[in-house]
């Protein structure tokens, strides 16, 4: 055990610890020169696509030092804040985290926040100032502040470029003398904590353990404790490039287990696996529990395929544990899910997912958060809005509270005004500002979770010409003067379109919808009104003009009142179709409301 390291790579979105992870595979040999390519770890097409890092990806190497057999259990972490479940779930199955900066770009919030995660579980840090290749580097400044975040000493602070693999000798040295070698007990009762689980459809489900004490055997009976199942290991064995079966897997390293298990529910990221026949008492504590920042309904286009959605999504949960859903059903849309997600990035990517590996085309409504409502008969009972048509009717409606956050943003001291208004305008309050440097301030904002949900992320990164970067962590709900706009197709309330605005927003995203709206439903042979309302006030309207044929096209000369007599006889017949037509909504209607401000 002496012989093992488990470590993790910890940094801000794009700087560099994918391309690094490569080196460091290529380095101790793990990869071959025909197996290499950039991003090697990232295994999802949209990973390769976007150049982001979604899923965590745990991967074994060997490497001999000073004569001696090193085993190396890498996990490599998204950087994007909508990730950082995946990151808290590698933390807690390591002892030390390589904490990467880029050179170019300095510290950013994510970094920050992923360093707390990693000293709060006490893991061993070693700073590697990455891209110091670039023209663009600053080594000498960033490596100051760098000191000054984690108090160490400039010479322990390693310079590298995962583009051209210098440094990475020095990053394998110091993984070996500076992170701590496992501790526990291999003749203690099995004890392992689930920290990933793949769903392979010919194999079941894979998951992905931690060994803390005893041992797992090929064959024997293992326990899941937080469920009570009981399952035959068919299979274990470590994490190369492929998996490696091998007979037993020992206190402190890292493998998979495969047990035949086809029903999602059953696994658990953050469940403990023990001996069915010598359980062990204690269950481990693992990381913090997943939050659902953002709300949104997801239905099958095609109300026959709901089980088959539901099918997809727990097979996408075994994937992606930070994903909640339950069952809803909405008037417009039929059945479907009300899904949590930790942001819009992790929405988007839900959805593309669903799209590409079930082949599942869904309707996702209007993103929201989660509000408390309290009523007048019982002002202090909880109501749970989870979804605005939740929400009592106004003249019942004691107060709503909304949850607040606490949003942190770095950025260079040029965009503070910007920065600034774009807050304010997202109804923050700014509580603290400090010059990190002479160049680099960190603004702290106390604002609602609702207001980030949109497109508070890309505006902040237009107004700061992508200079800043965001980080946020719940605060605690307040009191706020919260409306429901409903929007009105053909006279008929949309349930799917409804949002809870703030009363002092509410008419002029209540005319912007409306707007938006009229532009994306096609034209048909009635007139459509759009109408925007609070409770039963009318806010805004919009016309879909209708198709018109023209019925006085054969009379020529002769008197006005045969003109008049077709003409009347064609606003008989609108009206009456207008009475049983229906409107049909595009998917692209639902997802305008997001962009209203394009």
């Amino acid at each position: 055990m002496k012989n093992i390291r488990n470590f993790c790579i910890i940094a801000h979105i794009d700087h560099g610890k994918s391309t690094l992870a490569d080196r460091l595979l290529s380095f101790t040999g793990t990869t071959t020169v025909r197996e290499e390519q950039a991003q090697l770890l990232d295994n999802m097409d949209l990973e390769r696509e976007r150049g982001i890092t979604i899923k965590s990806h745990a991967i074994q190497m060997d490497y001999i030092f000073e004569g001696e057999k090193y085993v190396l259990n890498l996990i490599d972490t998204p950087g994007h804040v909508d990730f950082s479940y995946e990151v808290s779930r590698s933390i807690a199955a390591c002892e030390g985290a390589l904490l990467i900066v880029d050179a170019a770009q300095s510290i950013q919030a994510q970094t920050i926040s992923n360093l707390y995660l990693a000293l709060e579980n006490d893991l061993e840090i070693i700073p590697v100032l990455n891209k110091v290749d670039l023209p663009s580097a600053n080594p000498e400044e960033v490596t100051d502040d760098i000191v000054d975040l984690l108090g160490c000493k400039p010479e322990e602070v390693i310079h590298a470029s995962g583009k051209t693999g210098f440094g990475v000798e020095n990053i394998l040295k110091a993984i070996i003398e500076k992170v701590p070698a496992p501790k526990g007990d291999v003749n203690a009762p099995l004890q392992a904590l689930i920290f990933d689980s793949v769903y392979n459809s010919y194999r079941g489900i894979e998951t992905y353990f931690r060994v803390m004490n005893g041992e797992i055997k090929k064959g024997e009976q293992v326990k899941f404790m937080a469920t009570g199942k009981e399952y035959n290991a068919d299979e274990v064995g470590t994490l190369k490039l492929t998996q490696v079966p091998k007979q037993s897997i020992k206190a402190g390293d890292v493998g998979y287990l495969i047990t035949g298990v086809k029903t999602a529910s059953e696994i658990k990221v953050g469940d403990t696996i023990t001996d069915a026949i010598n359980p062990t008492q204690n269950s481990i504590d693992g990381f913090e529990d997943v939050k659902p920042m953002v709300f949104a309904g997801i239905y099958p286009v095609d109300n026959d395929d709901y089980e088959e959605l539901r099918n997809s999504m727990e097979k996408l949960k075994l994937n992606d544990a930070s994903l909640v859903f339950i069952p809803e059903s909405s008037a417009a849309l039929g059945f479907g899910f009300r899904c949590g997600f930790l942001g819009m990035l992790h929405l988007e990517i839900i959805q593309e997912r669903l799209e590409r590996e079930f082949d599942m085309t869904v309707i996702t409504t209007v993103p929201n958060v989660s509000y408390h409502a309290f009523t007048n008969k019982h002002p202090n009972t909880v109501l749970l809005v989870n979804n605005p048509s939740d929400l009592p009717e106004p003249s019942k409606l004691n107060r709503v509270e909304e949850p607040y956050i606490k949003a942190t943003i770095i950025t260079k001291s040029d965009f503070v005004g910007p920065v600034m208004s774009l807050c304010i305008e997202k109804r923050g309050q700014i509580t603290n500002q400090t010059y990190l440097t002479t160049e680099r301030v960190e603004l702290t904002f106390d604002m609602p979770l609702a207001e980030i949900v949109f497109d508070f992320y890309d505006r902040l990164k237009t107004v700061s010409k992508g200079y800043a970067s965001f980080d946020y962590h719940p605060i605690d709900l307040k009191a706020s003067k919260l409306v429901r706009v409903d929007i009105l197709l053909n006279g008929t309330p949309v349930d799917a379109l409804s949002a809870l605005i703030h009363a002092d927003n509410a008419y002029n995203i209540g005319k912007k919808m409306c707007e938006k709206l009229r532009q994306l439903i096609p034209r048909q042979q009635f007139d459509i009104p759009i109408q925007a309302a609070i409770g039963a006030k009318i806010i805004s309207r919009e016309t879909v003009k209708a198709l018109r044929k023209d019925v006085t096209a054969k009379c020529y000369g002769g008197d006005i009142s045969r003109k008049r007599k077709l003409l009347e006889k064609q606003k008989k017949g609108k009206k009456r179709m207008r009475q049983v037509g229906n409107v049909e909504i595009p998917q692209e209607a639902f997802m305008a409301v997001l962009k209203l401000n394009d």
